[in-house]
């Protein structure tokens, strides 16, 4: 289910493994087709058709990796097949639409934020109020940072604005400042930037939480989650929440390290995963972790398919789809390296037309630099950095702790130019 970049690692594990694949996408030129035994141009959230095609087909199982929406369909017909269940069609709506997951983590007590799911702006303004402080907006449906904006408490009119934090102080990508461009500065318009991008066309609203954020990366086998890696997470300020850079393992205290790992195990029941990856993201708050979102998938953003690997050997992604296939995947570390990975973008609050992005040639062969890829090519429009789908490419690197590698990391990407016009 899905034949984008961040599927093919498991397309080819799957092919590596004997097995022929039957690719899902509604890209007709999505690049994992090229490594398709069957090219099926449909979309992964029409269940209903992909169920159709599974008829046809008879696949010994279908799954998806790291994306959010597939995860309902492969669920819905993998039940209707009578497969071996990884994550029922009940639980994956609640793992995949956050309205669902808030109300299920409540009613099993895992630590969340306050929330409010509105269907209509007078809910959404009588939920902001019940807040009284900022507030996280955000789609029930989506993921990548689609939608996700924070609206900030200012005492004024309706009593909230939104936060331009960080807008139009640094030029140095000489692009302008978007202004107005589509950027919510009201309740309002949080509303309806939010509920564009929601599926359902449910928006959440919900606690401000503030604290340092990880992701917790497990597979689970029969019910029993086996954490692999706690990641730490590095996002753009305020108004949106764009990830910008991932690190493994944490530099949290093992004492911390503890409870995360603790409440993620208690969310991973609580949603119902069976057999699966599972991908945690949490805030450490001062009241402790509280869960921010739950993925029943592998985490995204190159933190399972390199990052795992790079830090403890663990081929997760082959894991994932051993476990799918009904085998009993190595799950022991290996090693214990430091690894990171930096996103590549334009300053938060600029837009414009990208002209060039000049990588040196000797960051390539820089030892500990395992990969330089970038995502958009001159011509294309960028405009800052709203969600995951603005960043223009990636550097991933390793040393021997944490620290060596977040620090390569950083001193590469500080030699890479990106100019907008």
């Amino acid at each position: 289910m899905g034949a984008s970049a961040l599927q093919v690692p498991a397309i080819k594990k799957a092919k590596e493994l004997g097995y022929e694949v039957i690719l899902v996408d509604y890209d007709e030129d999505a690049v994992g087709f090229a490594l398709a035994d069957v090219k099926l141009v449909v979309s992964t959230l029409d269940q209903d058709e992909v169920y159709r095609q599974a008829l046809i087909y008879q696949p010994d199982v279908v799954l998806t990796s790291t994306s959010d929406g597939p995860v309902r369909t492969a669920a819905y017909v993998n039940e209707k097949l009578g497969k071996r269940p990884d994550l029922s069609y009940e639980n994956a709506q609640c793992a995949t639409i956050k309205s669902r997951m808030r109300d299920r983590l409540k009613e099993s007590g895992v630590p969340i934020p306050e929330y409010y799911a509105a269907g209509d702006y007078g809910t959404f303004a009588e939920a902001v109020g019940k807040l009284k402080g900022n507030c996280i907006v955000k789609p029930a449906d989506n993921a990548g940072s689609r939608g996700v904006v924070l609206l900030e408490a200012a005492g004024v009119g309706n009593g909230v604005c939104a936060r331009m934090e960080g807008a139009g102080r640094e030029s140095g990508y000489g692009a302008r400042p978007a202004g107005g461009n589509g950027r919510p500065h009201d309740s309002r318009e949080v509303y309806d930037y939010s509920r564009a991008h929601s599926r359902n066309g449910i928006v959440m609203v919900e606690e401000y939480m503030q604290g340092p954020e990880v992701s917790v990366e497990a597979i689970v086998v029969e019910k029993e989650p086996h954490i692999l890696a706690v990641t730490d997470k590095y996002i753009t300020p305020p108004p949106y929440f764009v990830e910008l850079a991932h690190c493994e393992p944490s530099g949290l205290d093992e004492g911390t390290q503890e409870r995360i790992r603790a409440v993620a195990k208690q969310a991973i029941a609580a949603i119902g995963i069976e057999n699966a990856p599972a991908h945690v993201e949490i805030k450490v708050t001062e009241e402790g972790p509280k869960i921010v979102e739950l993925a029943a998938r592998l985490g995204g953003d190159f933190i399972t398919s390199k990052l795992v690997p790079l830090s403890t050997g663990i081929d997760m992604v082959g894991a994932s789809v051993e476990l799918a296939t009904g085998k009993t995947p190595d799950l022991l570390p290996k090693r214990q390296r430091g690894a990171a990975i930096h996103f590549i973008h334009a300053k938060q609050g600029y837009e414009g037309i990208l002209k060039e992005i000049t990588v040196p040639e000797a960051l390539y062969k820089t030892e500990g630099v395992k990969e330089i890829s970038l995502y958009k090519t001159a011509g294309e429009h960028v405009q800052g950095t709203r969600s995951s789908n603005d960043r223009l490419g990636h550097v991933i690197t390793t040393g021997r702790t944490r620290e060596q590698a977040m620090e390569l990391g950083k001193r590469v990407m500080s030699q890479i130019s990106v100019v907008l016009s």
